[in-house]
């Protein structure tokens, strides 16, 4: 018989974060609810956690642009991608400095860069989508 998974551990820090703790598997999380919809930004990849609408009624667009959003005030370090590049799922194409961390953010699905909304250096604030895919 195998061991189960260890159990998951989750602490508010305050200010949207939350520590989540897996064995012994330490990780930050950010939390934002607007429009009814509570977004959870984890590892790179941010997850609609639950919803006030249907699923179904969750366009695509709008995931793309939280999953592509600084979650918190953040200084761009790095810009991985440019515009027209293919790139598939899980490719970073931005890193954000916050709080002394290192944030990247990275394509939800395959696709085109259509536009970048940041530069190098410069401060971007929550929720504002930094990059746009075809």
């Amino acid at each position: 018989m195998s061991d189960p998974a260890p159990s998951l551990r989750i602490e508010a820090l305050g200010s949207g974060r939350f520590s989540v703790l897996q064995g012994e598997n330490r990780q930050i999380a950010y939390a934002v609810v607007a429009g009814g919809q509570t977004w959870v930004w984890l590892n790179g990849c941010a997850y609609l956690v639950s919803s006030n609408a249907p699923e179904e009624h969750v366009a695509r667009a709008r995931v793309d642009e939280m999953a592509m959003a600084a979650p918190m005030p953040a200084t761009v370090r790095a810009i991985a991608a440019g515009v027209g590049q293919a790139v598939s799922a899980g490719d970073t194409l931005v890193v954000l400095e916050a709080m002394k961390m290192e944030l990247a953010i990275k394509a939800p699905r395959d696709g085109r860069i259509r536009a970048l909304h940041c530069a190098l250096g410069e401060l971007v604030r929550p929720g504002v989508p930094l990059v746009e895919l075809e």
